[in-house]
């Protein structure tokens, strides 16, 4: 089988990736990551996982590569990376309290040069919590280099009410799909290594 690499550092993602215990490195897309503001949420998040599934594959053209990238919405706004702390409270400011919905594109490009995609929706209800505590959850720094400004996967589960749909998904990779991607790429799992 030919050589699976990630086109993400992202933590997240490479722990998420770790529990399949796959064969795989990670690799940085280096990608411009801005996108056409006439295209709708998920057609965003599918270009941009393709984008970056594409870069690598073109420095590694015989590796299958898996691509992918999230996007917050919430009542029709489209929420990325905040810059800095004053853009993650105002992120978080409109999240609490409220439902909102992340979306998470996925492109797996074989040696070929075949993609195969997905675009996954997951529903989240935050708690309306109050201010103080939202101030003490931005301490954490948790909400640098993450789209909405929080991570359910650390301390930020604690703002989360509901989630409706995969919890991988919000954790920036849905593990449902790539493993279903994975699979259909002809991927073996359980191997003794």
């Amino acid at each position: 089988m030919s050589e699976l690499i990630l086109a993400s550092t992202s933590s997240a993602r490479r722990a998420l990736m770790d529990g399949l215990r796959l064969p795989y490195r990670a690799e940085a897309p280096g990608v411009d990551e801005v996108v056409a503001p006439h295209l709708s949420v998920t057609e965003a998040v599918r270009a941009l996982a393709s984008r970056k599934a594409r870069a690598v594959h073109q420095r590694h053209p015989e590796a299958w590569v898996l691509g992918a990238d999230q996007l917050v919405e919430v009542a029709g706004e489209v929420l990325s990376k905040p810059v800095d702390r004053s853009a993650a409270r105002e992120q978080l400011r409109k999240l609490v309290g409220t439902t909102h919905a992340i979306h998470t594109g996925v492109c797996l490009v074989g040696p070929g040069g075949e993609a195969h995609e997905s675009v996954e929706t997951a529903r989240l209800t935050f708690y309306a919590v109050k201010d103080e505590e939202l101030e003490r959850y931005l301490d954490l720094n948790e909400w640098e280099g993450c789209c909405g400004s929080y991570r359910v996967e650390e301390a930020g589960q604690a703002l989360l009410e509901r989630l409706d749909g995969d919890r991988a998904n919000v954790q920036g990779l849905p593990m449902v799909t790539v493993v279903r991607l994975l699979r259909q790429a002809g991927f073996r799992f359980f191997e003794r290594r």
